[in-house]
């Protein structure tokens, strides 16, 4: 024995509630029914919903227009067969796109609108099954229509209805741009129109309260953040100050790199040794301290506490998901999406705040040089002056994610492209040589270093889909009027592999980018890995700096070997689709002019 039906049941009856809010006619129609044809002297009873073709009318029509099930269960075929003339083979799965069927206009009159009067007529043919068909079709059709028909019988006849908020239809305008000169459109002249953030789920509870940076909507607070991480945390000058940090870094980052290898070819993880460093550099600059220690990199505390930070700051969350369109799920709990959300925000909190603490007490031990030069440090003294804006909830840690990502898929590059490796390990040794480790000065000497990580962010860039944008106003895009309230995404996959802006799109040719120095302005609307206008990533140069660093001193100190051949494009659309990344493994070996060099640092 088991419950069934639930929750199409629930939906189905939401959905009804809803169009019939936003069509008051319709409800007055179907209360007119139940009072000449019930009356008004007892309540609906189930063998009075046979008396009431109109109120069946609206079932339909809902369930045409928002069948819970958009597609049906999917059936699975035992044999060969032919379907319009298309030979279907055995073992295939078949889907039945009712959404589709259900909407099309070559069946239904003005399909896409609310009128139940449509089925005064009766249905024909397979123009309406959103119970299925044939052998498999849901035995319970019966049951959940006269349940429904009951409660929403009920509904409109015993209580007067007035809509509160926003309508529920299902639907919210989304601008989906893919190509250079639409992005230039949205991000200049109607850069200020885009300059908003919409609201979603994800960033109800992973934002705090729409303070970071990225996420606060376009105003006073945001002006006020840019101003602090454009002008001073992130400034050039500021920059300059803290490149000895990530010089450091790169150093402690190669130390513990040979140290595990006891200077032999060893297998290596290098997904948890990239991910090592994203976040030690990054809680460096945020804190002044690391979160493992070179004792710990790359064994089993280390690996243990990196997919634990991992699994607070680096998860599998889509910034907008299904229940922001459609916001009943979100009150049935759609998938457990908010339940993870609300575990991770928690947990997120809680390495925040100890982190703050720590810093609190390290700082009164430690002094106030030292610790003032941190992220924290400048926001706590920063908060001292300007409390209502500076909050705790503003400071967090960014960028490790994609970082950490567009490293590891230029070392899979690297691999897969053994000459480019080749030809930039000779650039490196050419202006740096092998008495040192390159530093954040060499890399203006580095032309091709920088063409290899454009390269890879155009092929495979963290984030196919920038962070959506949201319109404050109407405005023209394209020639297309764009309404007030529009979600913008700006498709980078699809612009960065355009054959028409670029040659041989699908290969790696960091060559690419030597021939296209002088283009600046047509490079900003082909490669746009940061983003652009106002809200673009304010991270970028830092970011790139740590990249080219890392992968400078990972190529100019070790030989690498692949473990294997690999399917770049499978692993990334993997990655896309279900949130997942193979583990980037490989051998190295340090070179042999260079272990001397590395047994001193």
């Amino acid at each position: 024995m088991f419950t069934a039906g639930t929750h199409t049941s629930a939906v189905t009856m939401e959905w009804a509630m809803s169009l019939l809010l936003n069509h008051p006619e319709v409800m007055k129609k179907a209360r007119l029914e139940i009072d000449n044809l019930i009356g008004e002297t007892h309540p609906l009873e189930e063998p009075d919903i046979l008396k009431l073709p109109y109120l069946r009318c609206i079932i339909n029509e809902t369930l045409r227009l928002f069948p819970a099930g958009p597609l049906l269960v999917p059936h699975f075929s035992t044999q060969d067969c032919t379907i319009e003339g298309y030979h279907i083979p055995k073992s295939t799965i078949l889907f039945v796109n009712i959404w589709e069927i259900q909407r099309d206009s070559k069946i239904w009159e003005e399909a896409n609108e609310f009128k139940p009067e449509r089925f005064e007529r009766g249905i024909e043919g397979c123009k309406f099954i959103p119970f299925g068909m044939g052998r498999r079709a849901c035995p319970g059709s019966g049951l959940a229509m006269r349940l429904i028909g009951l409660v929403l019988g009920l509904f409109i006849q015993c209580f007067e209805w007035e809509r509160i908020g926003d309508e529920l239809d299902g639907s919210m305008p989304v601008l989906i741009v893919s190509s250079p000169s639409a992005v230039k459109e949205c991000f200049t002249k109607n850069d200020i129109i885009f300059a908003n953030r919409p609201r979603s789920m994800a960033g109800d509870w992973l934002t705090f309260n729409y303070t970071a940076y990225i996420w606060a909507p376009y105003g006073q607070l945001w002006k006020i953040l840019r101003r602090l991480t454009v002008m001073e945390l992130l400034s050039s000058n500021n920059l300059q100050k803290t490149s000895n940090v990530r010089d450091q870094e790169v150093v402690n980052f190669t130390r513990s790199f040979f140290k595990f290898c006891n200077g032999r070819s060893r297998n290596v993880d290098l997904t948890n040794w990239i991910c090592t460093f994203s976040f030690n550099l990054m809680n460096k600059i945020v804190a002044g301290r690391h979160l493992v220690s070179e004792e710990d990199a790359g064994m089993g505390k280390g690996i243990a506490m990196i997919k634990r930070l991992k699994g607070i700051f680096i998860v599998d969350i889509p910034v907008l998901n299904m229940c922001d369109f459609l916001p009943l799920l979100r009150w049935i709990g759609y998938k457990g999406m908010e339940k993870k959300m609300s575990l991770v925000h928690n947990q997120r909190n809680e390495f925040l705040n100890n982190l703050l603490e720590e810093f609190r007490q390290e700082k009164v031990s430690v002094g106030n040089r030292e610790k003032n030069n941190t992220l924290i440090g400048t926001l706590l003294s920063l908060q001292e002056s300007e409390p209502e804006f500076y909050t705790e909830d503003v400071i967090f840690i960014a960028g490790t994610d994609t970082s950490s990502t567009s490293l590891q898929w230029v070392m899979r590059l690297l691999l897969a492209h053994p000459e480019a490796l080749h030809k930039l390990r000779a650039e490196i040794d050419s202006q740096v040589g092998n008495e040192r480790l390159l530093n954040e000065s060499d890399l203006t000497k580095l032309p091709y270093l920088r063409s290899v990580i454009n390269e890879t962010l155009r092929l495979y860039h963290p984030v196919p889909l920038l962070l959506p944008h949201y319109s404050s106003e109407d405005c023209t895009v394209g020639g297309y009027d764009v309404p007030k309230h529009t979600i913008l995404l700006v498709n980078i996959w699809a612009i960065q592999r355009d054959p028409k802006v670029w040659k041989e799109p699908n290969e790696f040719k960091p060559e690419r980018f030597k021939a296209m120095e002088g283009e600046k302005e047509g490079l900003n609307n082909k490669l746009i890995s940061f983003g652009m206008g106002r809200r673009s990533c304010p991270g970028a140069t830092m970011g790139t700096r740590a990249i080219s660093l890392a992968l400078g001193a990972l190529i100019q100190c070790f030989d690498w070997q692949s473990m294997g051949e690999e399917n770049l494009e499978l692993s990334y659309n993997s990655r896309i689709n279900i949130q997942k990344n193979k583990s980037l493994e490989a051998i190295y070996t340090p070179r042999s002019n260079f272990v001397q060099l590395l047994s001193q640092l």
